[in-house]
């Protein structure tokens, strides 16, 4: 069976007190479980904290939310993957759509903090996904395998099979719309055909769902059997709807 990730997003909220008591709070009711992993991506200042609170559990790590593609530098505000990994995180999510459209992050620059994860020991999480007005002219493909194209480039074929990709569609996220389960599954397909064509024969992709996940829809995406687990935002923010989405079942591929 396939591993299962799943992936809290705590973007712009929870500083050290608050996260440190969210982990506390969900492990203490979420005991290890063969071939489930859990991830934690809280806020830059709250890392350090949220890895002390996590110590201990090896299915649990922590990771930062975005790095910079540079080692160090004058970059005002920027964290690289370096330092990241100094204070304790080992992952790194990049190119969240909030940070591609919010922040105007470009596919290059994807490109470039992946290759900068990796040179600091991270494993990568590489967002992709398109916007309403991209699906509607029927570009999901196109603009997913961009993407895809732009953040694994700098990659050899060993590397690309180690990096998970969360596939977000932009307009689920925070709306309370997703994909349908078939949507998701589709796209996703997609993705790991294209990553199959890239590492070697062996290899199995991860590859997660983002948007507007909740407990009730997180049962129907997880049957899907292209769909390894989830990158979750605003239901992972409060200890209650984080558990119950921890403890979907996965059906036996």
């Amino acid at each position: 069976m396939s591993r299962t990730l799943f992936a809290a997003n705590w973007k712009m909220h929870h500083g050290p007190a608050a996260g440190r008591a969210l982990v506390r709070a969900v492990l203490a009711r979420c005991r290890p479980q063969e071939g489930r992993e859990l991830l934690f991506f809280p806020p830059a200042p709250s890392l350090p904290a949220v890895v002390e609170e996590a110590k201990g559990r090896r299915d649990v790590a922590v990771g930062v939310q975005n790095v910079h593609w540079e080692a160090k530098g004058a970059f005002t505000g920027e964290v690289s993957a370096g330092i990241a990994a100094e204070a304790g995180a080992t992952w790194a999510l990049v190119g969240h759509s909030e940070r591609r459209h919010k922040f105007r992050e470009t596919d290059e620059q994807t490109g470039k903090k992946v290759v900068a994860a990796f040179a600091a020991g991270l494993s990568p999480m590489l967002c992709v996904g398109e916007l309403i007005e991209e699906r509607r002219a029927g570009r999901t493909e196109e603009v997913v395998l961009r993407q895809l194209a732009a953040g694994l480039g700098g990659l050899d074929a060993a590397a690309t099979a180690r990096v998970v990709i969360a596939y977000e569609p932009v307009w689920a996220i925070g709306t309370g719309v997703n994909a349908t389960p078939a949507d998701a599954a589709a796209v996703h397909h997609t993705i790991r055909a294209w990553l199959q064509s890239r590492t070697p024969p062996a290899s199995r992709a991860t590859v997660l769902y983002g948007g507007s996940v909740s407990p009730a829809n997180a049962a129907a995406l997880l049957a899907e059997e292209e769909i390894d687990g989830f990158l979750v935002g605003g239901a992972s923010l409060e200890a209650e709807s984080w558990l119950s989405i921890l403890a979907t079942p996965r059906p036996s591929r």
